[in-house]
């Protein structure tokens, strides 16, 4: 074999295994919410990275969510606002959030904006307000509805 030919297969050989590793990584499927398409949503700036994780894309790919790491810390926008409840509610740096176990992590929503902010975390991620500085800015930017955590 000439030198030419071992280095097209050579190629070959890694341009295959790359297909077959990008082919293998799936997108994380997140059911778009309610109100997706309001304004406040199509126009949030989510963060690049959250906790060292970093971005990944989502199905479907819309501008109201977004998905960081694997197993993927999944944010949604366009959720109703949550009724007051007796779950745990944090303010972490001025935005109030309703915080719930889930059988295999926890999930925390805005409390007091609409559209409303969802975060989902997998128990390998740890604490979910921990993480939740990361959307700050975000749900900051969310109408706020006169509803804080007391």
């Amino acid at each position: 074999m000439t030198l030419g030919l071992r280095r097209l297969s050579a190629c070959a050989a890694v341009c295959a295994a790359l297909l077959l590793t990008t082919a293998c990584a799936r997108a994380p499927e997140v059911e778009l919410a309610p109100l997706a398409d309001e304004p406040a949503c199509s126009s949030l700036s989510w963060p690049r990275a959250v906790s060292g994780l970093e971005s990944v894309g989502t199905t479907p790919q819309h501008p109201s969510v977004s998905a960081w790491g694997d197993p993927p810390v999944i944010a949604r926008c366009g959720l109703p606002s949550p009724a007051p409840t007796t779950n745990s509610c944090v303010v972490v740096d001025g935005v109030d959030w309703v915080v719930r176990q889930l059988t295999d992590g926890t999930a925390a929503i805005t409390f007091g904006r609409e559209p409303a902010i969802e975060v989902l975390v997998p128990q390998e991620h740890g604490a979910v307000p921990l993480l939740l500085p990361a959307f700050g800015g975000a749900a900051r930017s969310l109408p706020e509805t006169g509803r804080h955590c007391s």
